[in-house]
């Protein structure tokens, strides 16, 4: 099988020929981007301006950057003010200062009171490196989607992170965009479309659906590659980097058609992506499940291939869980 024509794909297949880019470079030039379509475009930053890659926009807009230092609360406070006069701003931090630090003002401040507020959640999942597990958000999806209100975003690739940006821009409301630290494969280009609430099928298959978001798309569209080859297992592989709202009519559809499904994401498995998947499919249309993801473990400083391998999130751990999967098949 091979990737659906009309999401314009790179030849993926070929390592040596992919780049390799942080997914935070596509929100920073996304924010510029956005910036100059709307002057409305604000951005705000917890003393973190180069790793979250908001510098682009302070050097481009400085009257339209205000860095607040270590107070991810006000942070948040200060942005929902701002909107509440008519600004879009976007704020940045590390995920696990904010939203993580800041979640009662989110939960309150923004999402109760609906503001028109955007989240950067910097340096998620164990692939943050060396900074341990201080620094490494692998909870985040789940206290944000757990919020009314809140859109959710986890992009795939630093293109997609540029299209996410620019949506959460145009969006009215809460919008929390979920991107990393380390480089990482770009899967698609800029004719790959983006919307938000829809997924999309990166590769065909009718004996596994695997539901990815985030980085580890990637790993799904090379183990994919490698099953079919080795056990001739053809897998869907959607990539889900709307965790809310969900495309529930296209992750029913993968369930139905394949009958089984793994989810893979660089985060807890309890209460992610994955569980959102399996509570739209319990009501809908129950199959068996498998989950790829952190199991109830803190991270760790290391470097971030060796921490995908130790956490169960490679493309051999992705193949083993498929492999258990197709044995759940019909039971």
């Amino acid at each position: 099988m091979i990737a659906t024509q009309d999401m314009h794909l790179v030849d993926y297949r070929n390592a040596q020929a992919l780049r390799y880019v942080p997914t935070r470079n596509g929100f920073g030039e996304g924010l510029v981007e956005a910036a100059r379509r709307d002057p409305q475009v604000l951005a705000l930053c917890a003393d973190l301006v180069e790793s979250t890659r908001m510098q682009p926009f302070r050097d481009a807009f400085p009257a339209r950057f205000i860095e607040l230092g270590v107070h991810e609360q006000m942070l948040v406070a200060m942005a929902a003010g701002l909107a509440s006069v008519g600004k879009v701003p976007f704020i940045a931090s590390y995920a696990m200062f904010c939203p993580g630090r800041a979640w009662e003002q989110v939960r309150t401040t923004m999402c109760l009171n609906e503001a028109n507020v955007k989240i950067a959640g910097a340096h998620a999942g164990v692939s943050v490196g060396p900074d341990g597990a201080t620094h490494q958000a692998i909870e985040d999806i789940a206290i944000m989607r757990c919020i009314p209100n809140m859109t959710v975003l986890v992009p795939c690739d630093a293109v997609q992170t540029r299209k996410a940006t620019l949506a959460a821009a145009q969006l009215d409301g809460p919008v929390y965009v979920r991107f990393g630290r380390e480089k990482s494969a770009v899967v698609t280009t800029d004719a790959t479309p983006f919307d938000v609430g829809t997924a999309q099928i990166f590769r065909d298959g009718n004996d596994v659906a695997i539901v990815a978001c985030g980085i580890l798309v990637y790993n799904a569209l090379v183990a994919a590659d490698e099953l079919a080859q080795e056990d001739g297992i053809e897998c869907l592989v959607l990539n889900n980097h709307s965790v809310k709202p969900m495309d529930t009519a296209s992750v029913v559809d993968a369930a139905r058609r394949c009958g089984v499904v793994v989810t893979v994401e660089e985060h807890q498995v309890a209460g992610g992506m994955g569980s959102a998947v399996a509570e739209l499919l319990a009501e809908r249309h129950p199959v068996p499940m498998q989950f790829v993801g952190v199991r109830d473990r803190f991270g760790q400083s290391g470097a971030p291939e060796e921490l995908i391998e130790l956490y169960g999130m490679g493309a051999a751990s992705i193949k083993a869980a498929v492999r258990s999967a197709v044995q759940r098949k019909g039971r």
